[in-house]
């Protein structure tokens, strides 16, 4: 008999609990095997490198918060952005101990954050469509670049906040979120929708460095 095709997620969990006691730069793949439960040779079939973990980690997340969403245009756009991403954060909740030890160790592994840069990029296009806001174009990568700073503001405060409602986390994610606006509107590029206030351009990020991203 066969062995049985192993669970993704159930590697991307192990991956993160190895992650949680070794860290980054003490992370190995036989670890993670033995973690997950398989030969060596069998991970190997499904992820050839950490980094295809992450990768496979973070499409995850994406996915999560993309079938979690439901049209809701009703609403204002800043207030969608703050679901989207607040859910982006419930999505990393079940690896919370892997996640925070890489952002810690992301400022000593700094090749790592540069290779973060384009797809984290690549992630905040997703929540941007995913909270009816266009990614596309001169203006969709102005917004996108400013939800990343959004983003990283929102990671710091996740990684130190350890209440069960996360109330310092949304706090920081409003903060940010306001100071975003407050900039596309200095610009006087905060165009209307129809029916909505004015939407949070996210041209420029809050005062945060791009060594964290997740």
């Amino acid at each position: 008999m066969s062995n049985p095709v192993p669970d993704h997620a159930a590697i991307l969990s192990a991956f993160w609990r190895v992650l949680a006691g070794s860290g980054w730069h003490g992370l190995t793949l036989r670890a993670v095997a033995a973690e997950a439960g398989l030969p060596l040779a069998e991970l190997r079939r499904h992820f050839a490198t950490p980094l295809h973990i992450l990768t496979a980690h973070q499409r995850a997340v994406d996915a999560a918060v993309l079938e979690g969403t439901v049209d809701d245009l009703g609403s204002t756009p800043r207030d969608r952005l703050f679901d989207v991403l607040m859910r982006r954060l419930d999505a990393l909740q079940p690896d919370r101990a892997g996640v925070v030890r890489l952002l810690r160790d992301l400022p000593r592994a700094p090749l790592l954050a540069l290779w973060f840069a384009p797809r984290n990029a690549a992630s905040m296009a997703w929540m941007l469509e995913a909270a009816g806001l266009d990614a596309a174009g001169p203006k969709g990568l102005l917004r996108v670049q400013g939800l990343v700073g959004v983003w990283l503001a929102a990671l710091r405060a996740w990684e130190k906040d350890e209440s069960e409602d996360l109330s310092a986390t949304m706090a920081a994610l409003d903060r940010a979120l306001d100071q975003a606006d407050r900039v596309a509107r200095w610009f006087g590029m905060a165009p209307r929708e129809a029916g909505v206030e004015a939407e949070p351009e996210l041209e420029a990020a809050p005062d945060e460095s791009p060594d964290e991203v997740i």
